[in-house]
């Protein structure tokens, strides 16, 4: 006897699939004006909908920056959980600090909504933030990997990283002026930890 197959949920399917139409838009005009010009009614026109509806779909425009912000994160960090967890830990920090700068510089705007604040009162979601603060578990991790885990050294490290793609994003975007140092930098930023370690480490013998 065979089995039917499941009834498809053809509402719901629209729902998300209008609720995408509606996020993809949105990147559009946000790459095209900044992330300031983005309002309910140019997104209405560009999908074309009375921008009345779209209520139906997210409750505010910051709603809608809040399901940007998830879902970039979590690309993000589908990203930096590819590198080879089996590399000696200086090459993963390596690579998962070179990913990471890749993914800021290529989509500068993205950038500017996950780490600028640039986009006023908007607040992330609980929900949507551990997204982001799973990226930032990912560079702990690796961090304590090499050897180095204290708080401190985080807030340097993301410091460090951070300004990197600041530097690029502001002054050459497109180019490897700044993420091209992403190695040296790094390499500099393990001595430094590593020395401070070693000096206290002897201080307490």
């Amino acid at each position: 006897m065979s089995v039917a197959p499941p009834l498809r949920d053809r509402r719901a399917e629209r729902y998300t699939a209008t609720r995408r139409e509606i996020l993809d838009a949105a990147w559009e005009l946000v790459r095209a004006g900044g992330l300031a010009s983005l309002t309910m009614r140019d997104l209405g026109t560009r999908v074309g909908m009375r921008a009345q509806s779209l209520y139906a779909y997210f409750p505010s425009k910051y709603a809608i920056c809040d399901a940007m912000f998830d879902e970039s994160n979590r690309e993000l960090l589908r990203r930096l959980t590819e590198v080879e967890p089996t590399l000696n830990p200086v090459e993963r920090l390596h690579q998962l600090a070179r990913l990471f700068l890749d993914f800021c510089v290529e989509d500068p705007e993205r950038y500017q909504l996950l780490f600028q604040r640039a986009l006023p009162r908007f607040e992330p979601s609980p929900e949507s933030y551990s997204a982001a603060m799973d990226v930032l578990d990912t560079a702990s991790t690796a961090l304590r990997a090499c050897g180095i885990g204290d708080a401190r050294a985080l807030d340097v490290w993301t410091a460090v990283i951070g300004g990197i793609a600041a530097q690029q994003n502001a002054n050459e975007p497109g180019g490897d002026r700044w993420v091209r140092l992403t190695d040296e930098i790094t390499d500099m930023f393990l001595a430094h930890f590593r020395r401070a370690k070693d000096a206290k480490n002897m201080g307490q013998k």
